[in-house]
């Protein structure tokens, strides 16, 4: 009876992907991951408004604090993407054990491999946060926020790869309620943490903790209640060449571009310490807040990746481009109304998190300028995701790459040096720029390959009929 209603669950999930209405389909897949995306962002902005009444160091200390959650998230992310696009495919070509036990095996893999970073992380935390960026005034904070956060990262780990296997089935709907209630739970006990019980920074990463924690057990829940697609179970770990080879496919280029992203911000930072406190609170205030209206964006870059996968594995190679094209003109219209609202209101958004006329012009900048950028950059994400979705890990490789490695630290450098921290400022709006050139010069040949495919497809169908 069991496998009679998994096998029909599995039918349906398959059919809803394949044959429903597409624009529906994307936006019923893809809506509840950009409300998870933006929870994810507001996780982040909680802390950095609750700590704001705690000085510009303060401020500061959380921000250098992100690289090294871009880090931690950046190895569960490689995980969860890399079995995330195996399971889409494997559930599209009807190998549903197959996707069972890749999502077993990665989540154990990255709970393990996570915890032993964050043991390392502990071991050496002043040096760690050093390398952060953290300067003489900032380090204490820094390590109080750092030591929760390293505590809390197989807790981490495990939300981050449970709502990647959830989206590569396509129940992105599980996944956003278990970030919406983490968020809620996170933001109520911030201000206790912080200021009635007097704990400072330390408490607002313990608030973190403590909210990913409930994220976990309802992230779990449907898999405990055999609500998925997906089947977690212990004889499901297969720790096989095969199962780690397909997971680091996808896995190692959104692990490097991730902790590419982590690597910038180090830089970033280090860079702004040079010019004083109030830069590097800027550069907090400025990548927060585009942070949240990238995630809203992105969220159709992620959520269209199992339309496409589906439909890749099923060989209907039409509605592979079909998704694409739609996501990019969504993704083109909203980020265009997003980033007009922020690029307006940007002294405004500044002077939440902080207070300060150095802190509010330099950040008023580097919203700006970005925020003019924000529809070529959304558009590099989803090409990525394409190839994400289509297991072309090279070219989702080079792509992920680009704007971080390639581009964005040379930029940084380079303008800072030149122009100092207008040149900064500017940076990460060029790299942008650069990086969608690219990106379109390398997306032209997968479309005309999936045309071609598509055709070649349908001429089969018809000379078999």
């Amino acid at each position: 009876m069991e496998s009679d209603n998994n096998n029909i669950k599995s039918e349906l999930r398959r059919n809803f992907m394949l044959e429903g209405n597409l624009v529906k389909v994307i936006f019923l897949v893809a809506l509840p991951q950009v409300v998870t995306m933006l929870i994810d962002s507001i996780y982040n902005m909680a802390d950095a408004f609750f700590v704001s009444g705690l000085g510009e160091a303060a401020v500061a200390a959380v921000g250098v604090n992100d690289s090294l959650m871009m880090l931690i998230r950046a190895v569960s992310i490689g995980f969860g993407m890399g079995s995330a696009s195996f399971i889409s495919r494997a559930l599209g070509a009807k190998r549903d054990e197959d996707a069972s036990r890749a999502a077993t095996t990665t989540l154990l893999t990255a709970i393990a491999v996570v915890g032993a970073l964050a043991i390392f992380g502990s071991v050496f935390l002043e040096p760690l946060v050093n390398l952060l960026g953290a300067t003489d005034n900032i380090r204490p904070f820094s390590m109080d926020y750092a030591r929760w956060i390293l505590i809390s990262s197989p807790i981490t780990a495990a939300t981050v790869v449970l709502a990647q296997i959830l989206r590569g089935e396509g129940s992105t709907t599980f996944s956003m309620a278990g970030n919406v209630a983490g968020c809620v739970i996170n933001i109520a006990l911030d201000p206790i943490f912080i200021s009635i019980l007097g704990m400072g920074v330390a408490g607002a990463a313990i608030a973190t903790s403590i909210s990913k924690s409930v994220s976990l057990i309802i992230l779990l829940w449907p898999f405990i209640r055999k609500r998925c697609v997906i089947r977690l179970k212990l004889s499901f770990f297969s720790p096989t060449r095969e199962i780690y080879s397909e997971i680091a496919k996808m896995g190692i280029p959104t692990m490097l571009r991730t902790s590419m992203m982590s690597v910038a911000a180090i830089l970033i930072n280090n860079v702004a310490a040079g010019f004083g406190d109030a830069a590097l609170a800027a550069i907090s205030v400025a990548n927060r807040s585009m942070r949240f209206i990238g995630a809203a964006v992105m969220g159709f870059s992620q959520g269209f990746q199992p339309i496409a996968g589906y439909s890749w594995g099923a060989k209907k190679y039409g509605r592979v481009l079909r998704s694409f094209l739609y996501t990019i003109a969504i993704g083109g219209i909203v980020g265009s109304v997003l980033g007009a609202g922020l690029a307006i209101f940007a002294e405004q958004t500044v002077r939440i998190f902080a207070s300060g006329d150095d802190v509010t012009n330099l950040g008023t900048i580097l919203i700006r300028s970005q925020s003019i950028m924000l529809v070529p950059h959304v558009w590099v994400m989803i090409v990525t995701g394409l190839y994400q979705a289509l297991g072309d890990a090279l070219k989702a490789g080079v792509l992920g790459l680009s704007r971080q490695l390639f581009v964005l630290i040379p930029c940084v450098l380079v303008m800072s040096f030149v122009f100092g921290e207008i040149g900064l400022a500017y940076s990460q709006a060029v790299s942008d720029a650069l990086s969608f050139i690219m990106a379109a010069i390398m997306v032209i040949p997968m479309i005309k390959r999936l045309i071609s495919l598509d055709k070649e497809t349908r001429s089969n169908s018809f000379d078999s009929v």
